[in-house]
């Protein structure tokens, strides 16, 4: 009972949080929406209405998404205060760098897909391929087009958070991610393959490029945070 309890209060500051980013993005919408917009106006375009509500939902939607992203920090510290009482001492002191790790990585994959490749891919897939045709790119199409490009880069940025844990509980080391790095390599561009809006060789290697550059840097994680390296530097300092 005591764990739900706790669990209900977690979840009510949550809430809160989620509650007070919605109503930030939803003061600051007009400006959201002329970044949003930026890699289309760019180009000489911006979004159409095809209905009375696309407008309405779409402040809804951006105010949402954004302020969850605003929220993200704090909603990671009540998680945190949660599971703490969980957790070993010498545990505890990964909290506070996975918590920098996890925001600081979504929030540069999210600038990278902003600053990179979303101008990029408008240029490509619009003016390109598409400059013999008349453009009408709706509010939904491209609101669902610029959050799949955005949130995927922020996830996949996540990339060496994974790793750590894996590597943590012992599951993968780095002398098994550099034994399989072929078999990664594949893997990652497969995937940039599926996410990248952009059908072009030079655009999936746009993708790709950090994604390997993060999976070398999650070996270097998973070298220093295994278990049996842990339990080497343990037993040095006992010896000493």
């Amino acid at each position: 009972m005591e764990h739900l309890e706790e669990l209900r209060n977690r979840l009510f500051w949550i809430f809160g949080y989620l509650l007070a980013g919605f109503v930030v993005a939803w003061v600051f919408r007009n400006r959201l929406v002329g970044y949003i917009q930026k890699p289309l106006v760019d180009i000489g375009l911006k979004m159409t209405m095809t209905h009375p509500t696309d407008a309405i939902n779409f402040f809804i939607k951006t105010s949402l998404v954004c302020g969850s992203i605003i929220a993200s920090p704090f909603i990671l510290y009540q998680v945190w205060l949660f599971i703490s009482p969980g957790m070993y001492q010498h545990e505890k002191k990964y909290v506070w760098p996975f918590m920098t790790a996890t925001v600081g990585l979504f929030l540069a994959g999210t600038w990278f897909g902003y600053r990179y490749v979303l101008p990029g891919a408008m240029v490509f897939l619009i003016q390109d391929f598409g400059k013999n045709f008349t453009h009408m790119i709706t509010i939904d199409d491209y609101t669902g087009f610029f959050l799949a490009v955005i949130l995927g880069l922020g996830i996949t940025f996540e990339m060496p958070i994974v790793i750590f844990f894996l590597a943590l509980f012992g599951i993968v080391d780095a002398k098994f991610l550099l034994k399989n790095f072929r078999y990664a390599i594949m893997a990652i561009f497969l995937l940039a393959a599926v996410i990248c809006p952009d059908p072009s060789p030079v655009g999936m290697c746009l993708f790709a490029t950090p994604m390997l550059v993060l999976y070398f840097v999650g070996v270097g994680v998973a070298y220093f945070v295994h278990p049996n390296r842990r339990k080497k530097k343990d037993a040095l300092k006992g010896a000493a």
